[in-house]
């Protein structure tokens, strides 16, 4: 299994790294341990280890986690936080321990991204998903069918990290970016799509399955 970070996280890494090894040099041995001790957690946090979905793709019934963390809905939408329709929502809670690559859950043509500002309330309460900033990502899939996801940050994510665009067609599971540092993800699926986890699960990004036709 690959634990490579991702590239996103080099300047913190080496923002803590660079110190480290200058207080080593100097013998600061309390200074140095410390720094170091954070440029392994910076490593930790940006880790980008591969799936199974690297290597082959779910079939097209077949919804998989956007990241890891704990289901926090799953089932009818909180009110006001979905997109105009009618929609099964799944929420994931990424703490700042879990890997933050975030991933396509479904396969398909992305048809609109769109970044909205907001605020930075705790990614695990009610009003974060319907206030917090965050982008989302339309897919449509096989048999016409749509997805969107969102990346919502938290109390401590303060950026955004989105790789995807409009006109791009994803294959589930692929990477599609991440968020710094702590954050949640929304996933909305038709109501002919059925909700297999639960509130309280804990999922892996790009290996889960959420949801099924």
């Amino acid at each position: 299994m690959t634990l490579r970070p991702d590239r996103a996280g080099w300047p913190f890494i080496g923002a803590f790294a660079v110190p480290a090894a200058l207080l080593a040099a100097c013998g600061c041995r309390r200074g140095a341990l410390t720094f170091s001790a954070l440029t392994g957690y910076m490593a930790l946090f940006f880790r980008d280890p591969d799936r199974p979905c690297d290597t082959h793709c779910t079939d097209a019934d077949t919804v998989i986690a956007p990241a890891d963390g704990v289901v926090v809905v799953a089932g009818d939408p909180e009110p006001g936080v979905p997109p105009p329709g009618d929609w099964r929502q799944v929420s994931i809670f990424l703490s700042p321990v879990d890997v933050h690559m975030n991933r396509s859950p479904y396969g398909g043509l992305v048809t609109h991204t769109e970044h909205r500002p907001g605020r930075f309330l705790a990614a695990f309460s009610r009003a974060a998903a319907a206030e917090n900033e965050r982008t989302e990502i339309w897919l449509s899939g096989a048999a016409d069918r749509t997805i969107v996801f969102r990346q919502v940050v938290g109390v401590l994510a303060r950026r955004i990290v989105l790789r995807v665009s409009p006109g791009e067609t994803l294959r589930a599971g692929q990477r599609v970016g991440l968020m710094k540092f702590g954050s949640r993800m929304d996933v909305f699926v038709p109501p002919d799509c059925t909700v297999v986890i639960d509130r309280g699960d804990r999922v892996r990004g790009g290996e889960t399955v959420i949801a099924r036709w």
